[in-house]
């Protein structure tokens, strides 16, 4: 089993595919274009918002596999593909519980549109950066729409102040996942980035093990368990480290793409 066999590979964005200054690699669009010509299936996998996705994207939208909300919607040339939905029953037990953390800022995460109820400046200037279909309202049990995902902001940090207090109420029925050093997500307990893919395989036409994968955080260790070339990057949290097959240079290192070029493109 070689990487030059591989037919699939995912990357999360930030703090792995994204540079620290929020950028794609300088040579991000020549080695999509080798990718695409082997026919090898390119898919941004994300927590960031589908609408966030295709605006980065836009030039190849539709040759790119988005896998977006950590896994709970994946489109594909406009059309959905699949999703993993949370019941409104279970909206209102998470935010009830949520509003009450200190320093913390919720974000609703709809198919039409995300939602928060937030009023500080910088937290709707972070939220709007994985954002951009954003409403901001005054109630977010109010809101229709079906619901994917649940985010928390906590600029303090969530692994310290937000995973510890929803844990123990939710973890069993819910993913419970850190996804970033001041984001948390609650998403349906089935849903992860590594579900979505699974749920690609016949689809696309790649399996396990001529799938690829690169991430940073907790919300990437599904993704890491359905990908046999599995890469965390230089600079992930010390326990992805571990989990992973093999270690890729940093972000800021454009590490995902040196990989690509040296072990499926084979460039020198």
């Amino acid at each position: 089993m070689t990487a030059s066999d591989i037919k699939f590979i995912a990357t999360d964005m930030d703090g792995t595919l994204l540079s620290d200054t929020n950028e794609l690699p300088c040579d991000f669009f020549d080695v999509f274009h080798s990718l695409d010509t082997k026919e090898i299936v390119f898919a941004a996998a994300s927590g960031r918002q589908y609408f966030t996705l295709l605006n980065m994207f836009e030039a190849i939208k539709d040759r790119v596999l988005f896998i977006a909300e950590n896994g709970t919607l994946v489109m594909y040339q406009g059309k959905e593909l699949y999703s993993a939905t949370i019941p409104k029953s279970e909206i209102t037990s998470i935010i009830s519980i949520v509003r009450n953390i200190k320093d913390s800022h919720t974000v609703l995460c709809g198919k039409k549109s995300a939602y928060a109820e937030t009023k500080d400046p910088l937290a709707q200037q972070e939220i709007m950066k994985y954002c951009h279909q954003i409403t901001f309202v005054d109630d977010l049990l109010a809101i229709d729409d079906e619901f994917i995902k649940i985010s928390v902001l906590n600029f303090k940090g969530t692994e310290e102040h937000v995973y510890p207090l929803v844990a123990p109420l939710f973890a069993t029925s819910h993913q419970v996942v850190v996804s970033g050093k001041v984001w948390l997500d609650f998403m349906d307990k089935q849903a992860s980035k590594g579900q979505a893919i699974k749920a690609m395989r016949a689809k696309f036409g790649f399996t396990f093990e001529n799938s690829m994968s690169f991430g940073d955080y907790f919300n990437d260790v599904e993704m890491f368990n359905e990908t046999y070339f599995s890469y965390a990057m230089g600079n992930a949290h010390p326990e992805i480290k571990k989990l992973a097959r093999f270690i890729a240079p940093s972000n800021n290192e454009q590490g995902v793409m040196t990989i690509i070029k040296q072990q499926v493109l084979q460039c020198n």
